[in-house]
């Protein structure tokens, strides 16, 4: 018996050396994992772990060879095969820290996004991929919170809005500075080369603690590209359907040892009127845009930007043209748009450092017969002082920004002096804030920020937060609680104040806007056996306004009345994000938003207008390594939105229907300098009614009946007293479209 085991022990060792079959555990944390693929380097000869952890692999009689462990979530680890030794062992997995994105927008420090005691979240260039847009107002669409609201149905101008609160409400920076703000909120997403954005950070709730006046609702922060990390050039292109065209080109240079450059120009044309609807009026605004982008780091220590805009864009009646501009014979919507930026920040060493921006922003532009010409010269410095001291992380800034301001309207009118005065702000300020590290799980950060408005005098703003995180930080609980205040510029900031036949009425002189938020974010990373990874984020969130503006359609259907709330207004929700990433090349991306806005005056209810109730958004996308394929699939559904009708006549809805964009794309990559991508936009072809436009036939009104008050009249021609009308607006008639583009790098 002993002979006929040694025997059989004989030929397993025998078989076992010819077919060379290692044999192994994985683990992570002393548990196996499940589906871990383990692949021979330079082959296609792989296999996963089963449930115990165990994997088996024949790799015949290759010598020298070295396996590839791979995990989602986890560090690829290498392993030398021993040719005398065919028991691997245990096999121990690390989690990726790459994963741990570094973050600059919740503190104005760099800080892991795991570590920040603000919630923040990231979405890189390869998120921005799955649905090429054009501008980065568009790109945004499919980020869970995050809406893009059209303000126009003939010019398509727009802004961000986060959690159901108005654009004006959200900041905008470009590497952490104040670049979009005022005159420019409605055109400065426009023609930053897409390609130099790195990622893209957002901050939901009040920031005024560190940016001061609008960002009461909350911070987008546009982070470009080091030169250093880009390649040579970078070349991207794409077509649509509906005849758009847009190339960002980008090309690194070096002037010196220690500096280098990145030059990026954006180019975008669309020249082709179309009206689907059949309402006389471009479905889609004619635009010819170039923008030129160049940014030079010096050392270590110096970093400038300089970026300079030109936009023409007009929409209108379908026989408009521009000797037309400005005329009472057809109906067009014009604007010249001409702007330069210039910022960065210098460091004097790695406690001390400057910022400065500036940014010079000119509108020459008619909206009918009523002309509009504007322009707003704003800059900004701040000095930014840090130190650790034990267990406190101190930051202290100081700030000063001065705005320029002029334009037409009776914004900037003096009816005593009968002349436009130039409006002039002045707004320093210094903050504080400390973050106090009470043990490795436990942050508490409090700050702390005074302003001292020309115009309208103290402001301070406080925050809190806390973050309780587990030993591993795959589990997390953010507290925060802060103020907000905003100055608000009607005419810079609500498009619906210029377009159209309304007239704009100012009760009395309007007072900063005051916020109270209290949000409560939870955050949990699963580690699943399966080989998949699954992060969840919760958040709560409530946010009470004082002083809130409010634009009135409904008292007057002939006119827009601005006046501070009598009252109070409550934006209040919750939203969800999954995120899975799954080994067999699936990532899935699904977030839903529920929104809870309200406004209570006179004890009278009402909700927003152009507030969603509910809102989701899904990205799915999946990976074909062997051949190099990628499938994209991305959309959002948007509740019903309360929309400004023209009086108790106006037939239109008082809401819209709840609404979906699907997107899809298919992505080739050739090697690893070229790729090309297409596919299908609006794939379910959703569009506004038609009638969106009021009395689109008429739009001087040439055929409406007034009183002596100057209220339309029903008549035959008119029996539901309406006039020309282009506010009812909640999104774009731009319909289903087939899309193509290529992409080059070279290294």
């Amino acid at each position: 018996m002993f002979f006929k085991y040694l025997f059989f022990f004989f030929l397993f060792h025998v078989a076992l050396a010819q077919e060379s079959i290692y044999y192994g555990k994985v683990l992570f944390d002393k548990q196996p994992l499940e589906g871990v693929s383990v692949l021979l380097k330079g082959t296609s000869k792989g296999t996963i772990t089963n449930k115990e952890g165990i994997f088996k692999i024949n790799i015949g009689k290759l010598e020298n060879q070295k396996l590839v462990f791979s995990f989602v979530g986890y560090e690829p680890i290498l392993i030398n095969l021993n040719n005398q030794d065919y028991n691997i062992g245990i096999v121990e997995l690390i989690p990726d820290k790459s994963l741990e994105e570094v973050v600059i927008s919740g503190s104005l420090k760099p800080i892991s996004k795991l570590d920040s005691p603000t919630p923040v979240e990231v979405y890189s260039k390869t998120f921005f991929n799955a649905n090429p847009t054009s501008t980065v107002f568009e790109a945004l669409e499919n980020i869970n919170g995050i809406r893009p609201q059209l303000n126009c149905n003939i010019c398509n101008t727009g802004d961000i809005h986060i959690n159901g609160q108005e654009g004006s409400y959200t900041m905008v920076l470009i590497d952490g500075l104040p670049i979009v703000s005022g005159l420019s909120t409605v055109y400065g997403f426009s023609g930053i080369p897409q390609f130099l954005i790195e990622r893209v950070e957002i901050v939901k709730g009040p920031v005024s603690n560190l940016y001061g006046s609008e960002a009461i609702g909350g911070v987008i922060n546009l982070i470009t590209k080091l030169p250093e990390n880009t390649s040579t050039l970078n070349v991207e292109s794409f077509v649509s359907g509906w005849g758009e065209v847009n190339t960002d080109i980008g090309i690194k240079y070096r002037l010196s040892n220690n500096s280098s450059g990145l030059l990026g120009i954006n180019y975008f044309n669309y020249s082709n009127p179309i009206d689907k609807n059949q309402d006389g009026f471009t479905d889609l605004t004619l635009q010819d845009r170039i923008s030129i982008f160049n940014k030079i780091k010096i050392g270590n220590k110096f970093n400038i930007v300089g970026r300079y805009l030109y936009e023409d864009r007009w929409g209108g009646q379908m026989n408009w043209s521009r000797e037309k501009r400005g005329s009472g014979l057809i109906y067009g919507e014009s604007i010249y748009t001409s702007r330069f930026e210039l910022f960065g920040d210098y460091r004097f060493n790695q406690n001390f450092s400057f910022q400065f921006s500036y940014n010079d922003h000119s509108q020459n532009s008619f909206y009918g017969l009523l002309p509009f010409n504007a322009n707003q010269t704003v800059g900004f410095s701040q000095f930014l002082w840090s130190r650790n001291i034990k267990y406190h992380k101190i930051l202290i800034g100081t700030s000063y920004r001065y705005t320029l301001y002029d334009d037409s309207t009776v914004a900037t009118f003096d009816e005593k002096l009968s002349f436009n005065k130039v409006s002039r702000t002045h707004l320093p300020g210094i903050f504080f804030q400390d973050e106090i590290e009470l043990n490795t799980n436990n942050i508490f950060l409090m700050g702390l920020r005074y302003d001292y408005n020309s115009l309208h005098g103290n402001i301070i703003t406080p925050r809190l937060n806390y973050k309780l995180s587990s030993n591993d930080k795959s589990t997390s609980l953010r507290l925060s609680f802060g103020s907000g205040y905003r100055v608000v510029q009607v005419f810079t900031e609500d498009h619906a104040a210029l377009t159209g036949a309304r007239d704009v009425i100012f009760l009395e002189d309007l007072n900063p806007e005051r916020s109270w938020n209290f949000n409560i974010n939870f955050f949990k990373k699963f580690y699943l056996k399966q080989g998949v990874l699954l992060d969840l984020d919760f958040s709560l969130f409530n946010t009470q306004f004082s002083n809130k503006i409010i634009p009135d359609y409904d008292t007057d259907p002939n006119k827009i009345i601005y006046n501070n709330l009598n009252g109070s207004s409550t934006n209040q929700g919750a939203s969800i994000n999954l995120n899975i990433l799954i080994q067999n090349g699936i990532r899935l991306n699904l977030g839903t938003t529920f929104i809870d806005s309200y406004i209570l005056e006179n004890n009278i209810k009402t909700i927003p207008y152009l507030t969603e109730r509910i809102r989701g958004v899904w990205r799915i996308e999946k990976n074909w390594i062997s051949s190099n394929f990628k499938l994209d699939i991305s959309g959002n559904s948007t509740g019903p939105l309360r929309l400004p009708k023209l009086g108790p006549l106006d037939p239109r809805p008082t809401f819209s229907k709840t609404f979906h964009v699907l997107n899809f794309q298919l992505t080739k990559s050739w090697n690893n300098n070229f790729e090309s991508f297409g596919g299908v936009k609006n794939l379910f072809n959703f569009t506004p009614p038609p009638n969106s436009i009021a009395r689109p036939f008429d739009p001087f009104d040439n055929q409406v009946t007034f009183d002596s008050q100057g209220n339309a009249i029903s008549t035959s021609n008119n029996p539901y007293a309406l006039t020309f009308d282009s506010s009812y607006v909640f999104a774009s008639n731009q319909g289903i479209r087939l899309f193509f583009g290529l992409r080059f790098k070279y290294d």
